[in-house]
């Protein structure tokens, strides 16, 4: 809330260069920031009574934008990468989607190993068991499971994360 918004009674302001002002009405302090040719903007609104600063809101509003923005360029953004096999993958390519699977969480994302049965492939579901626990055996130098392999469906699914 800024300026006329602010209704309150009473309020405790804090003046330009960060000084307590005391409590005061919020007429007075409207008055006050008039004659700095500044803002008077409502900073904690929950406290009692509310607190209310005299600054210039477009620069205010700028400060903010640009501590968010650097908080966002902090962060690590997670992706989740799927490794998809079938049930009679032969050897090397296991071994091709170990190494794909490894670049991925190197680069520190998620990999979810997916295995999918399709049609008289479904009779043989716990051959797929031992295909995803083969797979997260070749990584554990690298990987945790996170999630073990579970059956959702017609697919096997597994979710391995970078170890720590």
């Amino acid at each position: 809330m800024i300026n006329e918004q602010i209704r309150d009674k009473e309020i405790r302001l804090i003046g330009e260069d960060g000084e307590q002002l005391g409590i005061m009405s919020a007429k007075d302090a409207m008055k006050l920031a008039k004659e700095a040719e500044l803002d008077l903007v409502k900073i904690a609104p929950t406290a009692k009574p509310p607190v209310c600063k005299i600054i210039n809101y477009g620069k205010y509003k700028y400060e903010l934008a640009r501590k968010e923005k650097e908080a966002k360029k902090k962060q690590k953004v997670v992706d989740v990468k799927e490794v998809r096999l079938s049930p009679n993958i032969e050897e090397n390519d296991l071994k091709t989607k170990v190494n794909q699977a490894r670049k991925f969480l190197t680069k520190g994302d998620k990999v979810k190993v997916t295995l999918r049965f399709r049609g008289r492939e479904m009779a043989h579901m716990q051959s797929g068991k031992v295909i995803l626990d083969n797979f997260a055996e070749q990584l554990m130098d690298v990987a945790t499971i996170e999630k073990p392999a579970k059956l959702e469906g017609k697919s096997m699914m597994m979710v391995l994360t970078e170890k720590k």
